[in-house]
């Protein structure tokens, strides 16, 4: 039997979201200065949305506005993403790492759609 989630920190795609945010941080340190509060904020900030917004939809009442935050969260995603093929047209990052960010990006996004459809 499966056990009830009762935190958004239980959700396996609330982890995923955590661990991509460390990862667009540990990215983002070694692009260039003047990015600093441009492109490497901007992508810090998507990346932070994306389980926050599912932490904050899981506190709310009903699935309908649940669902909304899941939306956001796919918003950011689709934001994100974008960003990380900016940031290789750039030259700040190397292909694998724009195919490496863009696959837990799509994981993410196919959780945070599966997520959805349970509500």
């Amino acid at each position: 039997m499966e056990d009830k989630i009762r935190r958004f920190r239980d959700l396996r795609v609330w982890k995923k979201g955590i661990e991509l945010v460390k990862e667009i941080y540990k990215t983002t340190k070694s692009f260039p200065k003047e990015e600093q509060y441009g492109l490497s904020s901007q992508m810090r900030r998507c990346a932070i949305s994306i389980p926050s917004n599912i932490a904050e939809g899981f506190r709310r009442k009903h699935n309908k506005e649940y669902k909304q935050f899941l939306n956001i969260s796919l918003g950011s995603c689709a934001e994100l993403e974008t960003q990380v093929i900016i940031t290789k047209e750039l030259s700040y990052i190397k292909e694998d790492k724009e195919n490496e960010l863009t696959e837990i990006i799509d994981h993410i996004c196919r959780m945070i759609t599966n997520l959805a459809k349970k509500l």
